[in-house]
């Protein structure tokens, strides 16, 4: 029987290796690499199949193969239109037009103090 009397290490509820030498635990690398990501993003765009089929045949969660993919098509529209403001510029934009606008409020009150 599989499991029984077996005890698996863990830390903060994820399973962690631990090193034969040491009897050290060590965290499990988190993630996949990025060349596994680039090509289950393409199969799945590629396959007659549903994502869902695809994800199961990799080894992988349908929501984190439907993440990769929504991500990979929407980098791929930014990268189309280059018009297109990225998540972290948008941020930065929102943050300088509220600055911009706290500057001129100041400026305005330096001109009526002056006048």
């Amino acid at each position: 029987m599989f499991g029984v009397g077996l005890v698996l290490p863990r830390s903060g509820g994820h399973l962690v290796s631990v090193l034969p030498e040491k009897g050290v635990p060590v965290a499990r690398p988190p993630g996949y690499p990025e060349e596994f990501r680039r090509e289950a993003v393409q199969l799945a765009l590629a396959c007659d199949t549903s994502w869902a089929s695809v994800a199961r045949r990799l080894g992988v969660n349908e929501t984190t193969l439907r993440n990769w993919v929504h991500a990979h098509l929407a980098e791929e529209a930014r990268a189309a239109d280059p018009l297109t403001v990225s998540p972290p510029e948008s941020g930065e934009l929102r943050r300088l037009r509220a600055e911009n606008a706290e500057l001129k409020v100041e400026t305005e009150i330096l001109r009526e103090t002056a006048a």
